[in-house]
Order: C-alpha cells, then structure tokens, then sequence
C-alpha cells in the first residue's frame, strides 16, 4: 500500500548562533494510507514539534517531508496554505470552531472555500453528521455544544474535504472521561469504516491504546515502536503504560 507521509532525517532547530536547541533529531517515518498512528513520549520530546512541521505550520530546519506523493520541502506559503486546506485536516484540544457560526456553518466552512457545489455541500454534511452523531446539533452555535459535541463538530469539519491526512492534537486534553471514549471510538469508526489516515498526538495512554501503532519519542528521534496488531484495546493500554514508564513519559489513567 502507497504511503501517505513520508519523513527522511527530518530535523528542527531552535535558537541562534549562541545557543541551539534540537527539538527533532533525524526523524525518519513512514505512515501508510488507512493507518491510525499516535505519537506518545515525555514533555518535551519532539511530539507537538513533529506534528506542527508535518502540518507545514513551522518550517523543518533539515531533511524531506512527502504526503500525499507532494514534497512539501521548499513550498512556497501561498501553495503550502492551499495544500493545508485541500489536503490536510486539523483536530485540536480547543476546538477551534468559530463562536459565531452554527455547527453547520463550521463544518461547511472549508467546502465553502473550496467553492463547492451548494449540492455536494448538502450531500457531505448529511452523511458526516449520520456518521458522527450530529444530526440534531447542526443549528446549534459551539457556546450551546458540550465538550465532546463541538469535538464531533470539528471532527467533521476535518473530514469535510475528504484529507489525504487527519493531525490531531491531544483531541481529548479538554474532555472528561465519557466524552473523551465517545471520541476516540469516532476515531476508530472513522478509520475503520471511512478508511481515514490519522496521525494524533497524545498524553494518554487510553487514548493511545485506539491507534493501530504508537511511536515513542524521546530526546526529538523515534526511541520505540508498538504495533497493536492482535493485541486487545486493553492489552494495548498495559503496553503503552509500561513503554511510557521505561521512556519516562506521562502515564495518565
């Protein structure tokens, strides 16, 4: 199967001349299309860094970035926004959406910008809201939303555009207990039955435990790699928890 991202010696750098700090070290990566990978390690370790360079929003400092068969090394900023919108879908701790928008004016807003058809936009929304559960939320603004509902909400903004790619960032760093299952179960739905690719950044080995393979950084590089394959959810978790305990990482319940 083709991959969808592909990194080679991908570095990052911050600092100047006098001090240097390496946030990536020499990242190598490759992530198949329909793969559900999380990205797991201790505060600092190079996770956030790595998924901001992969979603072109900070410059890497070295190496080559490929997704979707598009090198995104050297992009000039007006063909790096439209690739951002067009070919990648963001989900993020704090929602993002736009207070003064219904939830079915935040969903549409990337179709919109693409100019697609006021048909295909219907045809869309009606199938992503059967799918994530929000048939009844659409006319609701974010303020009259819980938590997990404007995260379904941006869930569904992500997939509007049909994304080679979906990054997600501690989705469910803001949500209780109950929700944050509601959620990852959409993940694995989404994955499973719409054969998306995502690749999330996550504190939480419970969160964790739903992707197909979990990376551990460490120190900016790649230190291990755990494939569920036909580990249950639940031994999933106790892998997890002992990886995290080895590298130093958070071990949230």
């Amino acid at each position: 199967m083709a991959n969808i991202l592909t990194l080679r010696r991908v570095t990052k750098y911050y600092g100047n001349s006098t001090s240097v700090v390496k946030a990536l070290n020499e990242v190598d990566l490759e992530m198949e299309k329909g793969e559900f990978v999380a990205i797991m390690g201790p505060s600092g370790s190079g996770k956030s860094t790595l998924l901001s360079v992969i979603a072109t929003i900070e410059p890497s400092s070295g190496g080559t970035i490929t997704i979707d068969g598009k090198s995104i090394s050297g992009m000039k900023e007006k063909e790096m926004a439209a690739f951002r919108r067009d070919r990648l879908g963001f989900v993020f701790q704090d929602y993002n959406l736009l207070d003064t928008m219904t939830a079915e004016e935040n969903i549409l807003l990337p179709l919109h910008l693409q100019k697609r058809s006021e048909e295909e936009k219907e045809r869309i929304l009606s199938s992503l809201a059967s799918t994530l559960s929000l048939e009844n939320k659409l006319k609701k603004y974010p303020r009259e939303l819980s938590g997990g509902e404007r995260q379904r909400t941006a869930l569904a903004r992500a997939l509007s555009t049909s994304p080679a790619l979906i990054l997600a960032d501690e989705p469910t760093g803001a949500l209780d207990s109950r929700n944050t299952r509601i959620i990852m179960e959409m993940f694995r739905k989404i994955n499973r039955e719409m054969g998306s690719t995502i690749l999330m950044v996550t504190h939480d080995a419970y969160v964790g435990s739903f992707a197909s393979r979990v990376l551990f950084l460490k120190d900016g590089g790649i230190w291990n790699m755990l494939y569920k394959g036909d580990r249950s959810r639940e031994e999933m978790y106790r892998e997890i928890l002992s990886s995290l305990s080895a590298i130093g990482g958070e071990e949230d319940d």
